[in-house]
């Protein structure tokens, strides 16, 4: 069947995609034959396809058609993340449209709203992914709080409670006041601020001031007509109504005097003790520190070291509480505005400056954080940070880029106990049910369901029911189901010896991003060797980060970022797919620019016209030629080449470079030197067995291509051969050999035979010799390139090729290695344009050559430049006059003619 004169990507892509499916090529079940699996990072389930996605899917689906096409039995799971403060966000929002609060409902059916919510937008991204090609077997989809996933992360919160590595307390913890939840330390993202450093003032309290004095030389004093006073510097005025204590470092000999002293808190009137703790820095600010325990982690160590009392001063939504005792129900932000202006009018404002500082904000709402004490569910790290470091630096787990080895010991050397626990209804809810012992004492047991958690109750209070239990309201971090992904997508935490987990574990390469490798990579190790004592993938590919070409990371608020569907219109998957490669080292970030899909696209049409060319040619049963048979033979060594070549680079996880190696094998030696090798005179047959040989080459380089451009390869190779229902070159495999000695000598061999052709084409460039004009061609003493004549006749169009023992006055002559080549051009030349172009060129020269001399000729130049630029100024200037002189000859020969 002819193919198209152009290329469609629109009709080619959707047949192709439908056949896949319809055919279950990407289905996978345990077989004989080595695993290959990969999970998918599961995207948010409320998400849309952006930039990122595309890269770490195209990298995936890359990695997969690769294995499969070696003859692995590649397994591709799909699924998607609940992704609780995101999901629950959108579905407040979307009730807040219909005049609905959250608080109107009950948990049940704010559930019902969530569940309506995710089988609506759940399936979108997972669709979006096909149209980019990826060849997951979607009858595996998961979903991190389905049956099977939710059972699983229910059975391990149980489990890691009973070997008690889960806890529950009072903690100060990052709280997001707009989710209203609890956060741990990975999911804070510090940016950098431009902020104000206020200088308060605390009057030392009435009963103090006559005994104030001064302890040591260099005490600094404050004093006005209300009294001595301390200057406090603070980010945060807008929390000095918890404050319950100043403190100085003992060492600070500049505030001794405020030793044993007492502070009011300005406007807000409280009494507060100075204490002394070697922890305040003596630098900042004037080295008095205030301290709210409530509302710091640091001040709340002081307040726990010192018996503080602990005010909370914060609703849960970021407006002040009843505690402040002043502004109440008013948001933080805007009390810290207006205390300041407050304080300044009655005189306490000592001054404000200019600061820049590092603040703390929620990595899902964008909005500061909150420092603040709540009871929350932990689990206890130090173990599982010791069971999941050594994998990585002992290279069990190997990290592309390995730059990524030092943060993940940095972070596991450094860790926290992870709080687990969110104040949130759309989730896992966490299984722990409360109740009133015999004694009628508060008691909690945790337990995988209502009717295990009654009967373990009982066990505390004989005569409870059912109504006497209530189950925590928390939800589980949503990351919480996903460390467990590698396992769980195999069901391999409620069923742990089935046939799959057995089979499909450990998995082979994980494609990730490197701001998830806290979240997400570090956890599913440890969880990996938790539960199944081994690690959950053998490899780790950190993609980079998508910028635009300025450099600026993509997003939605700069509007820099393309829509990829929009790309995938515009281009083709196949050259979006291309564009996104073509700049993706592993561990890089990625500078996208639109013309990369544009080269993919051109790529494309490139490969389908090659095709529509060989398609064209007819077929006889002739000799075949000499330069076809050379050409046959290095052609085959160069696919072996190269495919050792790409071999190696997918071993090293260097996909992009595997990808420039097969463009230029087919752009450059492909196209560019064996099909016009091959390729027959107009009107004329090219003998079968070089045709049968072109076929089998194209079949070849589209298996090697078919990774990074599933839709067109697919296509071609249907059209190569009358193929069977259900076959497809993804199931194709690729079996090469080394190249031989032999095929290594011919390969060298024609590299300089191709450096032979391009100089006759420089001769002819230079010269303006038509292409149609055959040029003799003189191997100056020897030729060692005799037996490839046939191939540069053809190539460089020549009449003939000798060797001759010295170069005749009137040819051009170059170098290819040692080996001195000539074109005769006397008669062939255009004698007036030659004139022409020389005069022309000596011209500019003489220019040159003047600006030279006359740097050369200044004294100051000469005297103080480095000698190695003076030196190379002279260089220049002798160059110049050596080619002066030669132009100069070469005009008064042509001129005699």
């Amino acid at each position: 069947m002819e193919l198209a004169s152009k290329y469609d990507p629109k009709e080619v892509e959707s047949k192709w995609y439908e056949y896949w499916l319809d055919n279950k090529l990407f289905s996978s079940k345990p077989d004989g034959r080595e695993p290959y699996t990969v999970v998918i990072p599961p995207p948010n389930v409320t998400g849309v396809l952006h930039m990122g996605h595309m890269l770490n899917n195209t990298i995936q689906d890359i990695l997969v058609r690769h294995a499969r096409m070696e003859g692995k039995n590649a397994c591709w799971v799909p699924g998607t993340d609940h992704a609780s403060i995101a999901t629950e966000a959108k579905v407040v929002a979307r009730l807040a449209e219909q005049g609905i609060k959250k608080t109107d409902l009950t948990r049940e059916q704010f559930l019902e709203h969530a569940w309506d919510w995710t089988r609506e937008h759940g399936g979108i991204i997972l669709k979006q992914l096909r149209r980019l090609g990826c060849s997951c077997d979607w009858d595996r989809t998961a979903f991190t709080m389905d049956e099977t996933r939710s059972e699983g992360v229910i059975k391990v919160f149980v489990d890691l409670y009973n070997k008690g590595y889960i806890y529950r307390g009072v903690r100060m913890v990052n709280w997001d006041p707009q989710a209203q939840t609890a956060l741990s330390d990975e999911e804070v993202v510090y940016k950098d601020e431009h902020s104000k450093l206020y200088y308060l003032k605390y009057y030392v309290a009435p009963e103090d001031q006559a005994s104030v004095e001064r302890r040591d030389e260099g005490n600094v004093m404050h004093r006005d007509g209300r009294g001595y006073y301390a200057v406090v510097a603070t980010t945060r005025p807008e929390t000095i109504m918890g404050d319950t204590a100043m403190c100085i470092n003992p060492d600070d000999v500049k505030n001794t005097w405020l030793r044993g002293k007492h502070v009011v808190v300005p406007r807000v009137g409280r009494v507060i003790p100075v204490i002394e703790d070697s922890y305040v820095d003596v630098e900042f600010g004037t080295g008095c520190l205030k301290v709210t325990p409530a509302h710091d982690v640091n001040d709340h160590a002081l307040g726990l070291k010192h018996g503080l009392q602990t005010i909370d001063i914060f609703n849960d939504n970021g407006t002040m509480a009843e505690a402040a005792g002043m502004y109440v129900g008013q948001d933080r932000m805007d009390v810290r505005r207006q205390i300041a202006l407050d304080l300044e009018a009655e005189g306490l404002m000592e001054r404000v400056e200019d600061y820049d500082n590092k603040v703390g904000f929620s990595e899902r709402t964008n909005v500061p954080i909150e420092p603040k004490l709540s009871t929350q569910w932990f689990l206890k790290m130090r173990h599982f940070a010791d069971i999941a470091l050594a994998p990585v630096m002992d290279d069990d787990i190997e990290f592309y880029p390995k730059k990524y080895k030092n943060t993940y010991r940095h972070w596991l050397e450094n860790i926290k106990d992870w709080c687990i626990s969110r104040q949130l209804w759309w989730g896992h809810r966490i299984p722990a049910y409360y109740f009133k012992d015999a004694e009628g004492k508060n008691a909690c047991v945790v337990a995988e369901t209502a009717d295990k958690a009654l009967a373990e109750a009982r066990r505390q209070n004989p005569a409870l029911t059912a109504d006497g239990l209530e189950q925590e309201s928390d939800c589980l971090d949503t990351w919480f189901s996903s460390w467990l992904w590698p396992i769980s997508v195999f069901d391999g935490v409620n069923h742990p010896d089935n046939e799959e987990i057995r089979y499909y574990y450990p998995t082979s390469d994980l494609v990730t991003g490197p701001d998830i490798i806290f979240f997400w990579v570090a956890r599913m190790i440890m969880a990996g060797y938790e539960y199944r004592g081994t690690f959950p993938f053998k490899h780790v590919y950190f993609t980079g980060i998508v910028r635009d070409k300025l450099g600026r990371k993509m997003s939605k608020s700069l509007g820099n970022s393309p829509d990829p569907l929009q790309l995938i219109e515009k281009f083709g998957a196949d050259g979006v797919r291309m564009g996104m490669m073509l700049s993706a080292p592993a561990g890089n970030d990625i500078l996208f620019d639109e013309s990369l899909c544009e080269q993919g696209r051109n790529f494309n049409n490139k490969i389908w016209n090659a095709f529509r060319l060989v398609q064209g040619w007819q077929t006889a049963d002739a000799a075949q030629p000499e330069e076809n048979r050379l050409a046959v033979a290095w052609f085959e060594a160069k696919l072996k080449e190269v495919n050792a070549q790409m071999d190696e680079q997918f071993k090293g996880y260097r996909i992009s470079e595997a990808l420039m190696t097969v463009y230029r094998l087919f752009w450059d030696e492909f196209s560019s030197w064996y099909l016009e090798i091959v390729k027959p005179e107009y009107g004329k047959p090219i003998d079968r067995l070089t045709y049968d040989a072109t076929l089998r080459f194209f079949d070849d380089l589209l298996k090697m291509l078919h990774p990074f451009m599933p839709f067109i390869t697919e296509e071609l190779w249907q059209h190569i051969l009358d193929r069977k229902p259900g076959e497809s070159i993804m199931k194709a495999t690729l079996q090469m050999g080394a190249p031989t000695e032999a095929e290594l000598k011919l390969l060298a061999d024609v590299e300089q035979v191709k450096q032979v052709v391009s100089g006759v084409r420089m001769v002819r460039n230079q010269k303006n010799i038509a292409p149609k004009e055959q040029l003799d061609l003189l191997a100056i003493g020897s030729n060692r390139f005799g037996a490839y004549g046939s191939v540069m006749t053809k190539m460089a169009n020549l009449k003939t090729v000798e060797t001759v023992a010295e170069k005749p006055a009137d040819a051009s002559a170059f170098m290819v290695g040692t080996d001195e080549f000539a074109v005769p051009v006397g008669d062939l030349i255009d004698v007036a344009a030659e004139i022409e172009k020389q005069e022309k060129e000596l011209q500019h020269l003489e220019g040159f050559l003047a600006g030279i001399r006359k740097k050369l000729a200044n004294e100051n130049f000469v005297a103080h430049a480095p000698e190695a630029v003076v030196a190379r100024e002279r260089k220049k200037q002798s160059d110049s006059e050596e080619k002066i002189a030669a132009l100069k000859e070469s005009l008064a020969a042509l001129k005699n003619k």
